[in-house]
């Protein structure tokens, strides 16, 4: 076949010969190249194909010159990327971003040559190059002599026969068997081949600095010599006036002055050292953490309708003797952990005000110490970040503490909407639309006020306005001034929290919503003299409780009336209306808290030092526990708070004393469960409490309008 003969006639020219007829096949046409007659004949001819949507250029355009730079950064590498920086505590942008892109990436297996690993590799293959190489290693230890005359023979061998390589052909210098072809399967990169630089040290030698000891005995006149002067110093910094000017810097140096002073190496063993304190008191406090644990009064099994308190720790601070409780919070999230507010509720005695952490685990100490220029009148721990604390001031500021900075993060001036009386109370709520933290305060100048932390700022707002219906008041030059009342306490709804409710100082409740900033959605005449707290029950959403100086406590249900008319009639119905429970308790009621384990039980603290707790489920008119908590006598009892749960309650005093005391099984009943059935569901045991509330309520409900209810009380 034709195209078999071409291809073994066709043989490829040694390397440096002019290709044209090979020896031996002058027949063979098909080889012949080395004229380039018939070129042309199977050479097509090149056409230009110029596409329709080519630009026309002149030459100016075409002889133009665009520079485009080359740069080492990678165009698709992202310029923006942030990390958390847990030094400074937020995100922050990376200055330094890789720009190395890897293409391709292969794993190399060469060996060198001379390793042993190669020279063992070719002597199993059976190439000669490993054993020649094995020769010329066992002949390098000949003498020296021999070795440099071999050495020129080699010489000139290797001349001669290189001479003979170049006149044969490739194939014919491995068939000789004595020289081995250069760079055949064995090369290497030029790179790999530059010469490297030797390491050198530098180094200075210096003189050590000079050294020297320094001793001495020190007595105790020396120290007290030395403690007299830098008092002496203290007292002649404090003589010298301050420039206005540099006050501010002044200031600031203290506080670091401060810092320095009080950073010690304890700071490093700070962790360590709490859980030594913390062990330390409870083998102290044993007993007591026995009782907290497992004690349950036995005589309450002889005994239905009594229950005891047992007193647990007392907490006690040095600088907070001379101050009084003005709020008590639990920590949502850890349940042994509490906040309390320091301040004077006597108005020629104003001073400083102070928040204190108190944990169970350690009743010798407070936790975290916060003081503050201004008594606190109230305090809310935010339910869902629990390291923010929001606290009313004497002085009609709010501010709102991180429990790291010992400084308020955000405070109100007279600028941004501060109360012109005292704060009485203040509540977290839930955040707004863009996720902004907002609380409410509520205070004697009429208004309450709604706060939103807005980035590093306060943002008020006025909700509503407590007025009173009475025509306004003539001033002493004939203007006439518009009464306004003076807010004590507010609560808001559980469930709808755009409802709340306000006490006032007249004796007042008010039922009012968020959307309405005009008028009262309704109002109780509930009391004869100041409202002192407003809360709602946790279980029962219609139900709510109040306390007040009148030495009362009562128990009011929400009324179907939506709006109050300004008429005198509505006005004799609000003032007639009365309450389902009423309570005489012979002393003024500082305060009073639902039980969150149960929708009958409240507990109530009055004036002269008595602790009174009801459940309603047992005994509607006389309280199941009255006992005297206060140790000294003329000691008021000022709050008190249940803990979401265990059966203890904290009782805060007039002296700056917190009381924690545990509740006796027959205060904290709560419903059997049945045996063999499992336990219930939240939502089954609010319906519960709720069924069980509703129950005791139809007894004292007016069945028809004008018919008297049942009396809730016996009046002493």
């Amino acid at each position: 076949m034709p195209p078999k003969a071409i291809g073994k006639g066709k043989q490829v020219a040694p390397k440096g010969k002019a290709r044209g007829k090979v020896p031996g096949k002058d027949g063979d046409d098909m080889t012949d190249m080395g004229d380039g007659t018939d070129q042309d004949d199977w050479i097509h001819s090149k056409a230009l194909v110029k596409p329709e949507d080519q630009l026309d250029l002149s030459e100016q355009q075409l002889k133009e010159e665009f520079t485009r730079i080359l740069t080492a950064n990678n165009p698709h590498a992202p310029q923006n990327i942030v990390r958390y920086s847990f030094k400074e505590r937020q995100y922050k942008q990376i200055s330094s971003v890789d720009q190395l892109a890897i293409h391709f990436a292969l794993d190399g297996n060469m060996l060198h040559k001379d390793s042993d690993e190669a020279k063992r590799q070719m002597a199993k293959l059976g190439m000669p190059d490993a054993v020649q190489s094995e020769h010329a290693g066992s002949e390098g230890g000949e003498g020296a002599g021999a070795g440099a005359a071999d050495g020129e023979d080699a010489k000139e061998e290797g001349k001669d026969e290189g001479r003979d390589d170049a006149a044969t052909p490739a194939p014919a210098a491995a068939s000789g068997g004595g020289k081995k072809l250069t760079n055949q399967f064995n090369y290497s990169e030029r790179a790999s081949q530059t010469y490297n630089n030797p390491y050198r040290e530098r180094g200075t030698a210096t003189e050590p600095p000079p050294r020297a000891t320094f001793s001495g005995s020190v007595t105790q006149w020396e120290i007290f010599d030395a403690y007299n002067e830098d008092f002496e110093k203290q007292e002649k910094n404090k003589e010298k006036k301050v420039i206005p000017g540099r006050q501010a810097e002044e200031k600031t140096r203290k506080k670091l002055t401060i810092t320095e002073t009080q950073s010690d190496d304890v700071t490093r063993i700070q962790n360590a050292a709490q859980i030594v304190e913390r062990m330390v008191n409870q083998n102290t406090y044993d007993d007591i953490a026995q009782d907290f644990k497992y004690w349950d009064d036995p005589s309450d099994e002889y005994r239905e309708n009594e229950g005891t308190l047992l007193p647990l720790w007392r907490f006690t601070f040095e600088k907070a003797k001379k101050l009084a409780v003005t709020s008590l919070c639990w920590n949502p999230k850890y349940k042994d952990l509490y906040a309390v507010s320091f301040g004077s509720y006597d108005f020629m005695k104003q001073g400083n005000g102070m928040i204190l952490f108190y944990s169970l685990k350690n009743p010798s100490f407070p936790e975290f110490i916060y003081e503050t220029d201004s008594g606190l009148m109230c305090l809310d721990v935010h339910p869902e970040h629990p390291y923010l604390v929001v606290v009313g001031y004497y002085d009609g500021s709010v501010g709102v503490f991180n429990i790291e900075c010992k400084e308020p993060v955000h405070r109100c001036t007279a600028k941004n909407g501060k109360h012109t009386d005292p704060v009485w109370q203040v509540r977290w709520q839930k955040d707004d639309l863009e996720n902004n933290h907002n609380f409410y305060s509520i205070s004697s100048d009429g208004r309450i006020v709604q706060w939103t932390i807005i980035k590093n700022e306060l943002i008020y707002q006025d909700v509503i306005q407590l007025t009173l219906p009475e025509a306004p008041a003539e001033g002493p030059d004939g203007t006439k001034v518009s009464t306004v009342g003076c807010g004590t306490a507010f609560d808001f709804h559980k469930k709808n929290d755009y409802m709340f409710l306000v006490g006032t100082e007249e004796g007042k409740i008010h039922t009012c919503s968020k959307a309405y900033s005009s008028q009262f959605l309704d109002t109780n005449l509930a009391h004869n003299m100041a409202v002192y707290q407003v809360r709602w029950n946790p279980w029962h959403p219609d139900i709510y409780i109040t306390c007040s100086a009148d030495w009362t406590v009562k128990i009011w249900e929400v009324s179907n009336k939506t709006t109050v008319d300004t008429n005198s009639e509505n006005v004799e119905n609000v003032s007639s209306r009365k309450a389902l429970f009423t309570f005489d308790l012979n002393n003024s009621v500082g305060d009073v808290a639902w039980a969150p384990y149960s929708s009958t039980v409240f507990a109530a603290v009055t004036a002269d030092g008595k602790v009174f707790v009801y459940d309603l489920n047992v005994n509607k008119y006389e309280p199941l526990c009255e006992q005297m908590v206060a140790v000294k006598k003329k000691t008021k009892l000022t709050h008190i708070e249940f803990n979401p749960v265990y059966p203890i309650i904290i009782v805060g005093d007039d002296r700056g004393n917190v009381t924690s005391l545990k509740l006796s099984p027959n205060l904290k009943k709560m419903p059997k469960e049945k045996k063999g059935q499992p336990a219930m569901d939240p939502a089954q045991r609010e319906q519960l409490e709720i069924a069980k509330l509703d129950k005791l309520l139809n007894m004292v409900r007016e069945p028809t309008e004008g018919s008297k209810p049942p009396p809730a009380t016996e009046k002493k």
